[in-house]
């Protein structure tokens, strides 16, 4: 018996950081980047093989190691036997969801292993356990997208809202070659608040009242204003120190490229910048990324 699970990538087109104190936003799935479980019956005890995703694989906990303690325990089956090996195209530590998407991939493929099947709302809470290990205070917006592979409007500990997606957007995911730093970024914010706890709740309800507007204009199709609040957002993100010269860089360079906007995407200090761009200006905001830096280029249409 071979058979294989999965779970695709995401990215967060406004509200990250905010998100975790209660503000919503808006996240949606990159199916065309994924991580992938492959099962083997054998008899042995249940091992598990990861060359792709091999993070700090001698962290306390270990995420894999968390998330098959996780699902066993949901089961209640302590040793099972076989083999699961792990691989992801899915870009490690970039803000697109690669924890996240490894371990849905994971928890999916220890039930298919034990002949079950894992219920999606209760894969979600599981990979929100698994979250903490690497975010630390995730908001769980990224299991949410992941486990469901549906763009969302999110609110914390809130129902799950899809969302209505009128016209297709395109977007350029351009990588800075510089790992995510989310767990520091999150910190970054939560210290920033308690130093300056109204100026930072201003910005932050400013980010919910952002995503609100942009929620608006993905339903009616309207890119032009989507842009300009994306573009908005990143200077909301700039102001919480989680930007940094190499993402400010590939946003401007977007943005004089003919990009209707432009921010990062994800914890930020690194990672990945996002542009919304018209069809007919792929090639032109591509090839501006490239000359400004960008190590490599995705383009997806989210529908």
């Amino acid at each position: 018996m071979k058979q294989k699970t999965s779970a695709p990538g995401k990215i967060i087109l406004l509200g990250e950081h905010a998100a975790v104190y209660g503000m919503p936003a808006i996240a949606v799935p990159i199916s065309t980047l994924r991580s992938c479980a492959a099962i083997k019956a054998k008899n042995i005890p249940l091992t598990i093989r990861s060359a792709d995703f091999a993070a700090n694989p001698d962290a306390l906990p270990n995420p894999l190691e968390r998330m098959r303690a996780l699902a066993l325990d949901y089961f209640q089956i302590p040793h099972p036997r076989g083999e699961i090996t792990i691989r992801s195209d899915i870009p490690i530590a970039r803000g697109l969801g690669s924890g996240a998407a490894v371990s849905a991939a994971l928890g999916r493929a220890i039930a298919m292993l034990l002949g079950r099947v894992i219920p999606n709302d209760v894969l979600n809470r599981l990979v929100f356990e698994v979250e903490k290990i690497h975010h630390g205070t995730p908001s769980g917006i990224d299991n949410t997208v992941v486990v469901y592979e549906r763009s969302v409007y999110f609110v914390k500990d809130q129902p799950i809202e899809t969302l209505e997606i009128k016209q297709p957007l395109h977007i350029l995911i351009a990588d800075t070659g510089r790992a995510a730093l989310t767990r520091e970024a999150v910190a970054n914010v939560r210290q920033l608040y308690q130093r300056r706890p109204i100026q930072t709740q201003t910005i932050l309800k400013s980010i919910g009242l952002t995503v609100e507007q942009a929620r608006v204009c993905i339903r009616d199709g309207d890119h032009v204003r989507l842009g300009e609040l994306m573009t908005e957002n990143q200077q909301q993100l700039q102001w919480l120190n989680v930007s940094s010269s190499k993402l400010d860089r590939l946003v401007d360079s977007a943005l004089a490229a003919g990009a209707l906007g432009a921010k990062l995407s994800g914890g930020g200090l690194g990672g990945n910048m996002i542009a919304l761009v018209k069809k007919s200006r792929l090639n032109a905001v591509n090839e501006a990324l490239i000359k400004s830096g960008a190590v490599s280029l995705v383009a997806t249409a989210v529908k």
